[in-house]
């Protein structure tokens, strides 16, 4: 199962991972704590009813094709509860929806004298909090969202903290210009259009020249070998700080480790290591599914539109949640959810297992050209494009031409704003009434939680104008 640290707050703002017919709270913060997303988990569930369709405690032990499935496309599925008893059922259609953050990635054989160290190690998935850290000397491996966050967190309890990457990052920050939410402010139809105008090579040299603007990625070792949209950012408003003041020191690889002392692929060494966390990803898998319903491409595990194995004979297996992009995979999985669901009802007809073959090689090949990604996260996207391809499967892309002649007002909000889940609910299969009015109140909502005291928007600047003289 996925784990979570105590203190973890999401990286994505409410407004841009909520799902597309139930607004989060207005009340609720905007970078919300893991405890307040499963509250408005729980509220979603019991606001649609679906709480009884949930069988809590119980895990799937496999999911195998029955023996008449060429005919009927039914599956088996074995499952146990917490008395370990086993049950059988038959369904008409199973959907995937175990992710890629379940199989933590130890690579131990990759450190050499990793067997020799005298303190604790562990990998990030086992951290819940600072506690063991407390005066500690602590190395933390990867540079990832979960690696700067465990190295910000111990950083303020322990006597030093290291953070080791072998290839870098370029690090930004969620509080964005005039502190707005850095997703509501740069993930907009507008700007995607203009990434699709525009050369690569330009945005990648303005977004670098933006970041290194608030903080040189040289001057701070965080500078990484590859271009900033190639690769999903760290998102960390703390880390650039923390480096500053020397309570994190950015390291490269570890290249061997001797008792207590770390040595460094750039032959320096920290001595008297208590702790190393291998915030080292994450190893996926389907160990329910049988090896056979699965289609291969390179690396990876190869599926139509990162939905649909395409090498069975009926469209009735599902995954849903597989995926990875600079977004929310709440909206993303929704939207997957709701193509998945007209397949198998039959109002959307899957292409030929040759031609979805054709698509997902084609796929692969897109992202090894356009992304550095790793064997073991070898599923990146873009955000609003892969939304808007799953969309048109739907039939809830909005058009833009329709809206700019039939409602300018929205129109502007739908162009210019962010890409919220809400414009894929005003029109088509599943269109929700207040899609409409949750586009416009989007900002009030994102404003709510921050109005926690009065404040006179004209004085500031009319004390600025007007001597104070008072003091004579």
């Amino acid at each position: 199962m996925a784990s979570i640290y105590r203190s973890l707050t999401i990286n994505i703002s409410k407004e841009m991972m909520c799902f597309s017919d139930f607004p989060i709270p207005a009340d609720s913060p905007n970078y919300m704590h893991h405890s307040k997303i499963l509250k408005y988990f729980r509220m979603y569930a019991e606001h649609f009813k679906l709480l009884k369709h949930i069988r809590l405690q119980t895990s799937v032990k496999s999911v195998r094709q029955r023996s008449d499935f060429s005919r009927t496309g039914q599956w088996e599925v074995v499952t146990e509860n917490r008395d370990g008893q086993e049950e059988r059922h038959v369904f008409d259609a199973v959907i995937c929806c175990s992710g890629h953050y379940t199989y933590p990635n130890l690579p131990l054989k990759d450190f050499p004298g990793i067997d020799t160290f005298e303190g604790k190690y562990f990998h990030s998935w086992d951290y819940k909090g600072p506690e063991d850290m407390y005066g500690k000397r602590v190395v933390v491996i990867g540079i990832g969202n979960s690696g700067g966050d465990i190295a910000v967190e111990g950083s303020r309890v322990a006597e030093q903290v290291y953070l080791s990457t072998r290839r870098g990052a370029w690090v930004i920050r969620q509080v964005s210009d005039n502190g707005l939410p850095v997703d509501m402010k740069y993930n907009t139809r507008f700007v995607h259009i203009l990434f699709q105008l525009l050369p690569m090579r330009f945005f990648n040299w303005f977004g670098e020249k933006k970041l290194n603007a608030m903080y040189d990625h040289t001057m701070y070792a965080l500078k990484p070998k590859h271009r900033l949209f190639s690769q999903i950012p760290v998102i960390n408003d703390d880390l650039p700080f923390k480096i500053l003041s020397g309570a994190v020191i950015v390291k490269p690889n570890v290249k061997e480790i001797q008792g207590s002392t770390v040595v460094f692929d750039d032959g320096s060494v920290v001595e008297k290591v208590d702790i190393i966390v291998f915030a080292t990803g994450y190893n996926y898998g389907f160990p329910y599914l049988p090896s056979s319903a699965m289609y291969k491409s390179g690396h990876r595990v190869g599926l139509y539109k990162h939905v649909f194995p395409p090498n069975l004979e009926h469209p009735t297996l599902a995954v849903v949640g597989f995926i990875h992009a600079l977004g929310a995979i709440m909206p993303q999985a929704e939207m997957q959810a709701r193509w998945v669901v007209r397949a198998f009802r039959g109002y959307k007809k899957l292409p030929s297992n040759q031609a979805m073959i054709k698509a997902i090689e084609n796929d692969t090949k897109s992202i090894d050209k356009n992304y550095i990604v790793s064997k073991l996260t070898p599923l990146q996207v873009d955000f609003v494009t892969y939304m808007d391809d799953l969309a048109g499967e739907i039939g809830v892309r909005p058009s833009l031409l329709w809206l700019f002649f039939t409602d300018y007002p929205l129109f502007k909000r739908v162009f210019w704003g962010p890409v919220t889940a809400y414009q894929y609910r005003l029109t088509g299969p599943g269109k929700w009434e207040g899609a409409r009015s949750a586009i416009f109140t989007q900002f009030d909502r994102m404003y709510q939680p921050l109005k926690t005291r009065q404040v006179c928007h004209g004085c500031c600047f009319f004390s600025i104008l007007v001597p104070q003289y008072s003091f004579i």
